[in-house]
């Protein structure tokens, strides 16, 4: 069965030229940026910008480690820290990514930053997939597109013609990954966000868009007609 298992926490030099804006102002602009590579009770991969590459004046209302970010006639409170934990990061900042927009060199990124050893992988198969929900069949298939993400379990995307879509409702359950793009959910009466679907994934991973993908922690999942154990996972 597989079991997540945070991996070790790294902190390297990135070669990307990192941004940050509040709104339209941009706050901080780095081509020295440290990569805080962690996912943890602390958090998720993050950069770190010397001090010397944050616009003067945006930090205000200093707290120990923290301020609020004022620029542009906007203001985001709490929305960038130190970290202590860390010798290398000292003389460094790092911003919210949820209250500010953050850019790889001109292409931003969202919920955070992308780590160098995090890899997905995409792969037709013919292999049959059943997806079954308190013991009935929700989704039967020979043509998955099986997405292989690290430190994640395979992921089965099925075509919606393969999917009792009579079973499920669309709901309003959006999110947003680095890695893949932005997400919406659907239902099952017994089980809600039980699935997910990628109308317009990434450039980077074209074969999942306009495919359901059910949590495998979840529903009950066969792979050619072997029962697959339910992971252990941050979604479980």
């Amino acid at each position: 069965m597989f079991v997540f298992k945070p991996p070790e926490t790294t902190i390297e030099p990135t070669p990307r030229r990192i941004r940050v804006r509040l709104g339209r102002t941009l706050v901080a602009d780095s081509t020295r940026a440290l990569l805080l590579d962690e996912i943890n009770e602390h958090g998720f991969p993050t950069y770190f910008l010397p001090y010397d590459d944050v616009r003067p004046g945006v930090l205000a209302d200093h707290a120990p480690g923290r301020w609020s970010v004022v620029a542009g006639g906007r203001r985001a409170d709490d929305a960038a820290w130190t970290d202590d934990r860390f010798e290398q990061l000292r003389g460094h900042v790092t911003f919210s990514w949820e209250t500010l927009d953050w850019y790889e060199e001109d292409e931003q990124v969202f919920v955070h930053a992308r780590s160098p050893r995090h890899r997905v992988d995409t792969m037709h198969s013919s292999r049959r997939v059943r997806v079954l929900i308190d013991g009935v069949e929700v989704a039967n298939s020979t043509r998955p597109v099986l997405l292989f993400e690290t430190h994640l379990p395979t992921r089965y995307y099925l075509p919606f013609a393969d999917v009792r879509t009579e079973l499920l409702t669309a709901g309003e359950t959006v999110s947003r990954c680095p890695y893949k793009g932005v997400a919406r959910y659907w239902s099952h009466p017994l089980l809600a966000d039980a699935a997910w679907s990628y109308p317009d994934p990434i450039a980077e991973i074209p074969k999942i868009r306009d495919l359901l993908c059910f949590y495998n922690e979840r529903v009950d999942i066969e792979l050619d007609g072997e029962p697959q154990p339910r992971p252990v996972t941050p979604f479980s």
